[in-house]
């Protein structure tokens, strides 16, 4: 009776050790997961703000009076030069909407100066602008996926009660700016 009892509990606990084992790894696949994605959107805000020197230059060299426009863009390409690879994911956020503000007028130089926008130099560089803007998008649905998988697994049984041992938390949603 004895050797039985004690069987029934090295089985029971080596179903909690592989249940345990099981959820560690599943909690830090999907932290991984997040963080690849976040590294992914870091990609595309840097493609993105490479490219702002050209846009700036191009526009330069058709409006200089607009010195005051374009002093913006540089200095909102330089906050999100330096929010990518942070570990906040609001300042990255707040970053991206800085820069779209000061693009704005940029862009909108363009009309005003019709020989700027028959330039292949500011069309191409729209055009570049504008597949980074649709690959910025799906980058941070993918983001927002992966923190929904992870924020459920943190949430739900049985994974709630072996997510305080992994060390990993609830991470935030990217905000798009607006």
């Amino acid at each position: 009776m004895v050797t039985f009892v004690l069987a029934v509990a090295l089985c029971l606990a080596v179903l909690v050790l592989v249940g345990f084992v099981a959820g560690h790894n599943k909690i830090r696949s999907a932290d991984v997961r997040v963080s690849e994605a976040l590294s992914g959107i870091d990609v595309e805000l840097t493609r993105r703000a490479a490219l702002i020197p050209a846009l700036v230059h191009t526009v330069a060299s058709f409006a200089a009076h607009e010195k005051a426009v374009l002093d913006r863009v540089t200095d909102a390409q330089a906050a999100l030069t330096s929010a990518t690879g942070s570990a906040s994911v609001v300042r990255r956020s707040t970053a991206e909407q800085q820069l779209d503000t000061a693009l704005g007028p940029v862009l909108a130089l363009g009309q005003t100066h019709p020989q700027l926008t028959s330039s292949s130099n500011f069309a191409d560089l729209q055009r570049n602008l504008a597949d980074t803007e649709d690959k910025l998008a799906f980058a941070r649905q993918y983001y927002n996926d992966a923190v929904a998988g992870l924020n459920r697994l943190l949430t739900t049984i049985p994974w709630m009660f072996v997510a305080p041992l992994t060390g990993v938390t609830e991470k935030e949603y990217y905000r798009a700016p607006r």
